[in-house]
C-alpha cells in the first residue's frame, strides 16, 4: 500500500486591519506572530514535511509561511501565487488538481473562507463527522486542516479525500 498524499490547508495567522491600506499588504498583528511558530512547532510534531509550499501572494501569508518554516525547521520550496490569494473553493482545487506528480505534501497557506470551504468540500465518507461539521463552520486564524488523499493529484475533487485533523491555536 503506498502512502497516501497529504495536503494542508492554513490559514493565514491574525492580521492588522490598517486604515487605507490594500487588503493585499495587510500585515501580521502582533498576535500573528506569536500564533506562526506554534504552527510550525505544531506541524513538526504531526510529522508534517512539506515537499512544496503554495502561499497566497498577500504579506500576511508570507509572513505566516516564514514563521511557521522557522519552527517547522525545514526549507522546502515555496512559491507565492496570486492564484492562492484569489482563490475561491473550486479553483483552489483545480489548482491542488496540478500539483506536480512527485509531490507527497502540499501545503496551501491561504485566507478563509476558501480554506475552510476547501476542507469541507474534500472530506469524504471515511473523515471525522466532528472534524467536517467544525471545518463547515469556517476556521479561526492560524488553524490548519490536514487531508490525506489515496490517489494522484489529478483525483482531487469532492469527498475525494479524509479529513485526519483540523488544528488550532491556543
Amino acid at each position: 500500500m503506498t502512502t497516501p498524499r497529504r495536503l494542508v490547508l492554513l490559514r493565514h495567522a491574525k492580521a492588522e486591519h490598517p486604515a487605507g491600506l490594500p487588503d493585499h499588504s495587510r500585515p501580521l498583528a502582533l498576535a500573528g506572530r506569536r500564533q506562526s511558530p506554534l504552527v510550525g512547532a505544531a506541524m513538526a510534531e504531526a510529522g508534517i514535511a512539506p515537499d512544496l509550499v503554495w502561499c497566497s501572494s498577500s504579506v500576511r501569508t508570507r509572513q505566516t509561511w516564514e514563521l511557521v518554516r522557522g519552527a517547522l525547521g525545514l526549507q522546502p520550496p515555496v512559491e507565492y501565487r496570486d492564484e492562492v490569494y484569489d482563490a475561491g473553493t473550486a479553483s483552489l482545487l483545480a489548482l491542488v488538481a496540478a500539483a506536480p506528480e512527485d509531490v507527497r505534501t502540499l501545503v496551501v497557506v491561504g485566507h478563509e473562507p476558501t480554506m475552510s470551504h476547501a476542507a469541507a468540500t474534500l472530506a469524504g465518507p471515511e473523515s471525522d463527522p466532528a472534524t467536517v461539521a467544525r471545518v463547515q463552520l469556517g476556521v479561526p486564524t492560524a488553524s490548519w486542516s490536514w487531508l490525506e488523499l489515496a490517489g494522484s493529484w489529478d483525483e482531487v475533487e469532492p469527498r475525494a479525500a479524509r479529513l485526519v485533523r483540523l488544528v488550532t491555536p491556543g
